[in-house]
């Protein structure tokens, strides 16, 4: 399950600042020291930047070098201002999802890499996914050119594993398994973004808690997340509409997550 995702555009307009008016389920209580919740944080709707629209953060993934400190992260990216006022927009940030997990491990004292063992892969029983964090880790990846990559420049956290665990989870997650049915209904709340994007089968784009939630013409509502990175792409999703809900889990190479959703969708309207 090749999820780093510091490359990651979820779709070509979301690098952009899309204005709007969030409402209440986007809401919630600011967290210490900020003035957006952990929900806007998940949501995209706290206005911070993103880092990967840092030249200099691009440069040095591409050179191979070593990640910087998270604190120097931070900085450089928060250097380019805040976007908008919390819930008064949205736009993707990994620099977001970053502080959510350290968030997480604050509550939690417990690492990151502990919480996902504990909570999804052991009721799961899932034996492939773990969490990387030397270039020593990116050895197991299928592609080649993954070798020596390190996963820490995915600072919100890069999950390795096979593709049919990355379906398990994706699934349990929508059957129930994992979370109580309110918290499940409240993560799938569905901000609107757009309709159709040319070379992806979207007919419909929002985005819900660290979900992309949208519809995919025939095949329905569709909800999950695409990726990508610099030797992959992939797209893993659950089709709720269809007779049977299914989910599916696509990887390939190159850089055009168009293909692994539109191999995705095949594949649920196939099954």
């Amino acid at each position: 399950m090749d999820r780093h995702r510091h490359l990651h555009r979820p779709w070509q307009k979301s690098r952009s600042c899309i204005k709007a008016e969030t409402g209440p389920p986007y809401g919630g209580r600011p967290l210490t020291g900020y003035d957006f919740s952990l929900r806007q944080l998940l949501g995209h709707t706290s206005g911070l930047p993103d880092y990967y629209s840092l030249a200099s953060y691009r440069k040095g993934v591409a050179a191979n070098e070593e990640p910087w400190p998270a604190a120097q992260l931070r900085e450089a990216a928060m250097a380019q201002g805040r976007l908008f006022a919390p819930g008064k927009g949205w736009f993707y940030s990994n620099l977001g999802y970053m502080l959510a997990r350290d968030q997480i491990e604050d509550v939690t004292q417990q690492s990151f890499s502990s919480l996902v063992k504990q909570m999804i892969c052991d009721p799961l029983s899932l034996r492939s996914v773990e969490l990387a964090l030397t270039r020593r880790d990116f050895d197991r990846i299928h592609w080649p050119s993954a070798s020596g990559y390190h996963p820490g420049w995915v600072y919100h956290g890069c999950l390795t594993g096979t593709a049919v665990d990355a379906a398990k989870i994706l699934h349990a997650l929508f059957m129930g398994e994992l979370l109580n049915a309110p918290t499940l209904s409240e993560m799938r709340i569905h901000h609107p973004l757009g309709g159709a994007i040319e070379g992806r089968p979207w007919t419909e784009c929002g985005y819900a808690l660290g979900l992309m939630s949208g519809r995919c013409g025939e095949a329905g509502r569709v909800i999950g997340h695409s990726g990508g990175g610099p030797f992959s792409v992939n797209a893993v999703y659950h089709f709720p509409d269809l007779p049977t809900p299914i989910t599916v889990a696509s990887f390939t190479d190159g850089k055009n997550e168009g293909v692994a959703e539109f191999a995705a969708v095949k594949a649920a309207l196939r099954d």
